[in-house]
């Protein structure tokens, strides 16, 4: 049923079903129950190459094909693809994933900071702010949408293995990466956000109303901590390959 509103974002409806579903295509495609849906650029398909990664289907979107990579590790099949930049594109990948089969999806990539965090450090958060336009068309209107606390125990147990020091914590996802004012910064910190990104509401979101499973993991790159002296550093550069391994052991461990 639609839920009307003067405010059109605030509009819901609870509908499965839309006039184009994602699997509108009905592809012969049985994807396994996990995924890993990396924000990692290119060494998501440099990793499925070298360990010889089947190409089982592509996403076509408007700018690019996504290579669908099926893996197996330790006797368990999995899938990977990598994630497109912004909350709208990437819950449309996420939702075409989920609907051939994926049950539970990891995910990680980088992340702004708002508090004094050195960078390439792991963030696992815990519940995210909705300052995305996305998440409103799969969940009711809240202020923030919280991560399954079962994804959070199997990326902890990840990091734990090899031993990497992490932190939870709140993370505020935006759409308007140029308009993350001085205020806006300020107003978010006081509501407890340490991070700032642009999926991690969205996807959690989409996977709550598909009832499926969604953790991500952060590594920290630039920082807006000091308004006055923005520094996008590294951009947390050196953390993508041991995030894509974090990903896999962690959406194993589901």
């Amino acid at each position: 049923m639609l839920i009307k509103n003067e405010i059109p974002i605030l509009e819901y409806d609870d509908a499965q079903s839309a006039v184009i579903n994602p699997d509108h295509e009905q592809l012969n495609l049985k994807l396994p129950e996990r995924a890993v849906f990396a924000f990692l650029g290119d060494s998501v398909d440099t990793y499925c190459k070298e360990h010889h990664g089947e190409v089982v289907a592509y996403f076509e979107s408007i700018t690019k094909y996504y290579p669908l990579y099926l893996l197996k590790e330790n006797g368990e099949q999995y899938c990977m693809i990598q994630a497109p930049a912004g909350a709208a594109a990437a819950s449309q990948i996420m939702d075409w994933l989920i609907s051939y089969g994926v049950k539970k999806i990891i995910s990680a990539g980088s992340c702004g900071v708002l508090c004094d965090l050195k960078e390439n450090v792991f963030l696992v958060p815990y519940k995210a702010l909705r300052d995305e336009g996305t998440s409103y068309h799969y969940l009711p209107p809240s202020r923030f949408v919280e991560i399954p606390a079962e994804t959070r125990s199997a990326i902890e147990a990840a990091l734990g293995a090899r031993q990497l020091p992490y932190r939870e914590v709140i993370t505020w996802t935006t759409d308007g990466f140029f308009r993350e004012t001085k205020e806006k910064v300020a107003y978010r910190k006081s509501e407890g956000c340490q991070t700032v990104e642009m999926e991690c509401s969205a996807l959690a979101s989409c996977a709550k109303m598909r009832n499926c499973l969604f953790g991500m993991i952060l590594y920290t790159a630039d920082t807006l901590a000091d308004c006055e002296n923005y520094d996008e550093r590294g951009w947390g550069n050196d953390s993508k390959e041991i995030a894509l391994r974090l990903c896999i052991e962690a959406v194993l461990n589901l």
